[in-house]
């Protein structure tokens, strides 16, 4: 069996933060985010890892983390083109958004055939995920359905004070299984409780506590590029003339269509460790702070890349 790769989605410029969130320092040495998320993926055992990203972003990506990284890892990037569509469609006028994280996973078709776990460049998912995803892919395959997996984490451990987030909201069987997955643009704090909001929040839909949400981590083989060609080509027959500019393809929506037809299953790899991002630049102490004490409790040492 091929050793698992990682692949890190790197394409989004945080709108809502304000420039490349996923090359802003969160300590004194200059480490970003994605620096702790690599440090855990080596140490699971990762020997390779793919950045998606924008072509306009490549140098900025090379000068403050290819060029460092390459000395620790293999290194391949691959990029989320908006024109990257199906012959046939055309991207429409005015249209700037990418098209989504299926579309992102779709980007990696040309470059991946091995087994892969997927995250997030500006989240922090904590070591344990990485060797839990890591050994699943290691000791799991296809049959007659996908096997797929993901991390799943307790919602209360992944918001943020300072605004709105966007999570996949699991129903999860006894067995450890992904039944339902609805993607939540919108969930925030309110009071004591967590509730997402589909009408601009007019009204409010509280979220049950200790619910299992996605933070974007799952495990897939390349059986998955084939269902998201067929998905994304669905996608763009169904939402490019009644959403032009904003509509995305998501990729639980997609892993939710599978389930359905029973085509997978998705092992919930479930994490205890509480998630840290900096989705708004209020976020950024915070995650200093958690990096700092992270590193006084010895999980991490000073400087990650020692020369």
């Amino acid at each position: 069996m091929k050793k698992p790769v990682l692949v890190i989605m790197a394409a989004g410029m945080g709108s809502r933060y304000g420039g490349l969130k996923q090359i802003d320092p969160i300590d004194d040495q200059g480490h970003i985010i994605i620096d702790f998320s690599i440090y855990d993926a080596i140490r699971a055992g990762f020997e390779k890892l793919v950045f998606i990203i924008k072509k306009q972003d490549e140098a900025d990506f090379m000068e403050v983390i290819g060029n460092r990284i390459q000395k620790q890892i293999e290194v391949a990037f691959v990029y989320q083109d908006l024109e990257n569509i199906p012959e046939g469609y055309e991207v429409p006028k005015g249209r700037k958004k990418p098209w989504g994280t299926g579309h992102a996973i779709l980007s990696c078709a040309a470059v991946v055939d091995e087994p892969f776990a997927v995250i997030n460049a500006d989240d922090y998912y904590g070591p344990n995920a990485l060797k839990m995803i890591y050994d699943y892919l290691s000791s799991h395959s296809d049959d007659d359905v996908y096997r797929y997996a993901m991390v799943g984490y307790i919602l209360e451990n992944t918001l943020t004070e300072n605004g709105h987030v966007a999570r996949g909201v699991c129903t999860v069987n006894e067995d450890g299984y992904l039944e339902e997955i609805h993607e939540r643009t919108r969930i925030e704090k309110l009071d004591k409780y967590a509730a997402y909001t589909e009408d601009d929040g007019n009204t409010w839909i509280k979220i049950p506590e200790g619910s299992t949400v996605s933070m974007n981590m799952w495990g897939f083989y390349p059986s998955i590029f084939k269902e998201l060609k067929g998905a994304f080509t669905d996608f763009l027959d169904e939402n490019i003339k009644t959403n032009p500019l904003k509509c995305e393809f998501f990729l639980p929506s997609m892993i939710e269509q599978l389930l359905r037809e029973k085509k997978a299953t998705v092992a919930v790899l479930q994490s205890q460790d509480r998630w840290y991002g900096v989705t708004y630049r209020e976020d950024k102490p915070v995650v200093m702070e958690a990096i700092r004490k992270l590193k006084d409790e010895g999980l991490y040492p000073k400087n990650l890349w020692e020369e």
